[in-house]
Parts: structure tokens; sequence; C-alpha cells
């Protein structure tokens, strides 16, 4: 079988064929994806894609569509004539997309949404915005309308903004695929939430997560794999932490890629795995890379690339390539960069990911430790303006301004500026969620703060056009969500609130004062109570009497100073 990838094109479209026997495959591809999208509108790609595919009906052949950050793929794998029926059916569904069927396809959407695992580290890297929106749900399908998919569809998904791929014995005869003309869109542009690199953030999850952005090369690919060896060593083979140890390279198609690494572990041994998991890294930043590691990934890579059917696996990666302007390149020449890469290049990627790396750890862990920074869960201001005290007098209060909002507790604030806001979120009982493009929200709750009508009218109207959703009635209301963080419902894309950072009301410096001095004092004079009341009682002086009310006195006198540290405790843990 040829392991060569053929260029050319077909009905004006970039096409790469792949020699392959069986049955034909083939798919389109899209350079449109999630990180298009605006967090107000998210989902409108994944809705087209579900349109596109309905008038395919149920077939005997194998179709389906994915869609992704930065690219919607469609795929089908079957005989010639299916394979052209399918993708001219594909193409005439997408100029006249089946707009009957838009409200059951949203609430498909949204059962599929409910099951689906996203994860945490776009939101924590990239903000509210671009890549990030992979850690969002698809707020913005509910309130879309059809001429807003319309519009989408004609602009993302036309010939000039489309590849596609065959593998098969031969092209497929009598393809027409009638798209409408447009242009070749740029990819995302890539945003930034971490002021300061390489950064942590804690997470209840029960395992150690990192993401590093590099350079696309293939030593890059070699460090991935590298890093995984020694994860598994390390953590599994002799430490017993883990039970998976493992990475993903993925490359981004602009130039860089993502290297992701993961290691879970039961919470008895999260410290070890955490500390094992730095220690590797930290070995391969000293280049503690061995000869035997990298030959061993560099022979899995090449049989990989020279398998009878590396070239068919490599169509769909290749397209994508193609549509950010990246040629496809020939198996000779990845074959040779792979042979040639060497531990000081491993070493050199090493560098450049921990310069990069972010790092999630278990709920309760940190990792300044090992010099990472902690990402922010609040803002460095507040905005000036009308401050409304929380009406349950937690020292928490909401300022309302002219260029924002903040919410404000214990000299720490987390504040949205209208202009940067990626969507505001409003309930029918009144409740807003302001998400700032940096991922940090305010909660504002009337009926937590006091706050009236005409204030809400004046947020609901400084938010910039297109960012309001609308979303339907909250079996609760949330707890209000203090500086650093987010409270309420549906915060990932499927997972109920684990995407966002949650909020804590954090106990001030004073109060914590409050509660080791009142707290100390509290403990010295109940023992002093105590042994009052027990051995008190045999001195010969003293009557039954007086030992009573001295008794009473002293345990009276115990609670007082224990009240207002009673207080400070409850009120944190309320938060």
């Amino acid at each position: 079988m040829s392991q060569a990838i053929h260029h050319t094109e077909i009905a004006g479209i970039p096409t790469l064929f792949a020699y392959a026997t069986g049955p034909m495959r083939a798919g389109l591809v899209f350079r449109v994806g999630v990180a298009d999208e605006t967090l107000a509108g998210a989902g409108i790609t994944h809705l087209v894609e579900h349109l596109a595919l309905y008038r395919q009906g149920l077939a005997d052949y194998h179709f389906n569509g994915a869609t992704k950050a930065a690219f919607t793929h469609f795929h089908v794998e079957g005989a010639e004539h299916e394979v052209v029926a399918y993708l001219d059916g594909l193409c005439t569904s997408l100029l006249d997309l089946p707009m009957e069927r838009l409200e059951t396809e949203k609430e498909i959407l949204r059962t599929e949404e409910a099951r689906r695992e996203v994860g945490q580290l776009p939101l924590w890297r990239y903000g509210a915005q671009g890549y990030g929106l992979t850690s969002y749900p698809e707020w913005g399908v509910r309130q879309l309308r059809p001429d807003d998919v319309r519009r989408w569809a004609g602009t993302w998904f036309t010939r000039d903004n489309a590849v596609l791929w065959v593998a098969g014995e031969r092209l497929p005869a009598g393809l027409s695929l009638k798209l409408p003309g447009g242009e070749r869109r740029p990819m995302p542009a890539v945003t930034s939430a971490l002021p300061t690199d390489p950064a942590y953030f804690s997470d209840g999850q029960g395992g150690v997560l990192l993401d590093a952005v590099v350079a696309d090369t293939t030593a890059a690919r070699m460090y991935a794999g590298v890093l995984e060896r020694e994860l598994s060593r390390s953590l599994r083979q002799e430490g017993g932490y883990s039970y998976t140890a493992a990475t993903d390279y993925t490359s981004r198609r602009d130039g860089f890629a993502t290297v992701t690494a993961f290691a879970d572990a039961l919470p008895a041994k999260q410290d070890a795995a955490l500390g094992g998991f730095v220690d590797v890294l930290a070995g391969l930043q000293v280049g503690r890379i061995t000869q035997a590691d990298l030959d061993a990934v560099r022979g899995r890579s090449d049989a990989t690339l020279t398998a009878p059917d590396a070239a068919v696996r490599r169509l769909p990666g290749a397209a994508e390539d193609l549509l950010a302007h990246r040629p496809p390149r020939a198996l000779d020449e990845l074959r040779a960069e792979l042979w040639a890469v060497t531990p000081e290049q491993v070493h050199a990627v090493a560098l450049e990911a921990a310069g990069t790396a972010l790092l999630q750890v278990p709920s309760g862990h940190s990792a300044d430790w090992a010099g990472y920074t902690a990402a922010p869960t609040n803002s460095s201001y507040a905005v000036t303006g009308k401050r409304f005290e929380a009406v349950r007098k937690d020292r928490t209060a909401l300022i309302v301004g002219g260029e924002g909002v903040s919410l404000t507790a214990g000299g720490e604030a987390a504040t949205v500026l209208y202009r940067d806001c990626a969507a505001l979120l409003t309930w029918p009982d009144g409740g807003r969620r302001l998400i700032g493009t940096d991922g940090l929200c305010v909660e504002v709750e009337p009926g937590a703060y006091g706050i009236g009508a005409h204030t809400m009218a004046t947020i609901d109207a400084a938010v910039p056009p297109g960012t309001v959703v609308r979303l339907p009635p909250r079996q609760r209301r949330p707890e209000r969500a203090a500086p650093g963080g987010e409270g309420g419902e549906g915060q990932g894309r499927d997972s109920g609130g684990a995407a966002q950072r949650r909020a804590t009301t954090r106990r001030t410096g004073g109060q914590t004062a409050i509660l080791v001095i009142f707290g100390t004092l509290a403990g010295l004079w109940c023992l002093l109570a105590l042994m009052y009341t027990v051995f008190g009682f045999s001195d010969p002086e003293t009557s039954l009497g007086g030992w009573a009310a001295l008794t009473v006195f002293l345990w009276c006198v115990g609670g007082l100073l224990a009240y207002p540290a009673i207080r400070i405790q409850r009120g944190t843990r309320r938060g």
C-alpha cells in the first residue's frame, strides 16, 4: 500500500488522496470550531453540524461529524456511490439547513452535553474566549434563531474554507460538492488568562494534570512519549501511587502544540503522587533523559509512520494542516526528522514546557513549593461606584460602577468590566452572572444585596450587545459567590460547576487574629472552670451555694469568650 498523500482538487475544494483497499473513506473538514465562537453564542458550530447531518437519516454505511476547537469534521465510510451521496447531500444541507428540525436538535445537543466530560485547563489558560470556550457549556444554543444559524453556516462552511480527503482505490466519480464561495479563515486568536507562568490551581479531582504549550516539532512529540514512560515508571511501577499515568500530544496547527500529562491517585496517596509527578518533570528539566527511553519512543513512532494504513490515518490531520496553511509533509521527511532527534533536543523541549506549564493539583494541595505560581482567582482592583452591603451582614459587598461590577470580601475583589464581559447570564428570578474574558465572574443576586430594578437594568444595558444569555428558571437560588470564584449551576460544559473557579468566603487577617485570641482565652478559662468544678467543692472553707455560684460564673465567662470565635468560624464555613 502506498504511503504517499497526493494533493489535488475536486469542485474547487483542495483534496488530499491516499491509496487504500477496502471500503472507501472520505471526510470534509472546515476551518471552524468552538474557538471561533463567543461565550454567549457557544454551540452554534455544533448545532450546524447536527442540522447538516439530519437529512442523511439512517444508513447502512458509517458516517458522523465532530466539532473540535478549531475544526469541524464530517466523515463517511462505504461504497463509492454511498460516499458520493453522503458528501453531496451534506453540502446540499449546508446550503439549506433543515430549520424545521432546529428545536429538536437543540434538545439533542443539551442531552449530549449532559454526559460530556470536559477539562478545566483551557478555561484557566485561555479564559472565557477562544480556546478556553471548550471548558464551558453551550450556553448560546437555546436562543439561536434560524437566521443566526444560516448566517454562521454561510460564513464558515464555504468552499474556500474546506478541504476534502479521500482514501480508496481511486477518487470518487461524480462529486459536485456544491458549497458557496467564501474565504479561508485564519486560525483562532490565542489568548491568555495567566499573568505568570508556570502556574497551578487546585481542584477537587483526584489526580494531577498538567499541560504545556511548546513549539510543534518532532522533538516535542518525543518529549511527550518520554514523559509518559517516566511517569509510568515512577508513579505506577516504582511508587504504586497511580493506576493511570499518561500523556497526550495535540498540535494546535499554528506552529504550537499542547503536551498534556495526567496521573491519578487515591486521596491517601495524592501527596506522594504530586511530589513524584513534579520530580519526574524536574528530572527531565535537568537533562535526565536516557537514550534507551528515547529509542523506545522513537521506535513506536516509526512503526506508526510505516504501518500499512499510515497514510490513511494521517489524512484528517493533513487536512487540518492544509486549512492552517501548512502543506502536507512527505513520509521520508517525517522519518528523517524522527531519527535525527537527540536527548539534547528533548531536554530543550522539557525546559520550554517548564516555562509554560499549567498544573492542576488535587483540592487542598498547592504547588508553590515547586516553583509554580497560583493562578489568579480574584482581581487586582475593584471598580468605584455605588456600594451594596450584603443583607446577611457577612462583610461582602457588591459595587456597581460605570465601568463594571465588583464583589468584595475581606480585602479581596472579583471584578468584571463591562467592556470585557464575555457573557451575562440572566434568570427569570432576577439573578445575574457576569463572566469576564479572563474567566472570573461576579454573581449579582438582587435580594442578597438589596439592589433595585433600576440598577439591574443599568447593568443589563452596559454589557456589549450580544453577550446576554437568557436561561430557564433555576431549581434553586445558588449560594452567593465571593471574590475568587463563581457559583451557581452549569459552570462547565457538562460538569455542573466543575469547569469554573469555585467561590469561597475567605476569612480576613483580622478575623483570624480574633479567632486565635478568643479561642485561646476561652480554652484556658474553660480549663480553669473545669478544675474548679471538679476540685472546688472539696475545699472545706467553701459552702455549697458559694461553689455553685462561682462555678456558674466561670462557665458563663468561658462561653462569652468562646462566642466571637464560634461566630467567625461558622461564618466562614457558610461561604
